[in-house]
């Protein structure tokens, strides 16, 4: 598309769509699986930074941690951004058994110990919201509001997804604003379910429509959609964004979108109309 500021692997930040495959059929989007946490809001923004410190606490039960604990811990999370967070705490528990250092609990433990954490966080950016202190869009990633805005025009049935708890997920959105472009619903992880895992929802959104994989887009910051979407021939958008500035590349993300198999990397949505042109193959 002439005019458009398209690339193929782009490293740095002068450009703003990185296409990683080039023999995309566009075009013909009709659905698309947007991620919640990282694609489009940073309430909860730094969730790594409780996940990670506390599977070390447990599995290293008050004993100080080898680099090679640490190493693992990190890894393991950052391969598994985008999962539900029971199965996060189902590979602690199995860690925290094969390491021995300290007795194992049952992962839903786990899953509310690291919720209490969290949510401390969390309930501070919401009581800021709701006092006025912050709006809606101090509280996602930059264009994310006008890129929804845009698929919404285009009638594209859009399902918003998340590893997070289906309350947590629901009351999120709310607060955000963004629920009504989501004509296809809402789905957080569900408690001892796995119904709402973004592969079967996928799966379901394909076989139910009989769609093309083409047909589908999937948005994420997570390796875990981007392996789905892949799985399933579905456009794959990898969104690579600084969460702390809610906007601009982080490289760390952009590596695991890669390596995961994104068809496109975005920073952020500040080129909305850009991106969505493209996507629809649209004329400039």
């Amino acid at each position: 598309m002439e005019g458009l500021a398209f690339t193929k692997n782009v490293i740095d930040q002068r450009f703003k769509i990185e296409i990683l495959n080039p023999d995309l059929e566009l075009g013909r989007i009709k659905f698309a699986l947007i991620d919640f946490d990282g694609t489009i809001s940073v309430i909860r923004q730094g969730w790594e930074n409780v996940m990670i410190p506390l599977m070390i606490e447990m599995i290293c039960g008050g004993k100080r941690p080898t680099p090679d604990i640490v190493r693992e811990v990190q890894e393991y999370v950052d391969y598994s951004t985008g999962i539900l967070t029971i199965k996060q705490m189902e590979w602690l528990a199995k860690t925290v058994r094969r390491y021995g250092m300290a007795k194992p609990l049952d992962p839903y433990v786990y899953k509310r110990i690291y919720n209490e954490r969290l949510m401390r966080i969390v309930n501070e950016r919401l009581k800021k919201l709701r006092s006025g202190e912050l709006r809606p869009d101090d509280l996602m990633i930059e264009g994310s509001r006008m890129f929804l805005k845009g698929l919404f025009e285009r009638k594209v049935i859009m399902f918003l997804v998340s590893g997070t708890d289906h309350q947590y997920v629901l009351n999120e959105a709310e607060a955000l604003q963004i629920t009504q472009y989501f004509r296809g619903g809402v789905y957080g992880a569900l408690d001892r379910s796995d119904a709402h895992t973004k592969e079967k929802i996928i799966r379901s959104i394909l076989q139910r429509e009989g769609l093309k994989g083409n047909e589908l887009l999937v948005v994420g910051d997570g390796p875990v959609e981007i392996r789905n979407a892949k799985e399933r021939g579905a456009i794959a958008l990898g969104v690579a964004s600084d969460e702390v500035r809610r906007r601009g590349l982080n490289k760390r993300k952009r590596e695991r979108l890669i390596k995961a198999g994104a068809d496109i990397i975005i920073p952020d949505y500040l080129e909305h109309d850009r991106i969505l042109k493209f996507l629809f193959n649209e004329d400039s």
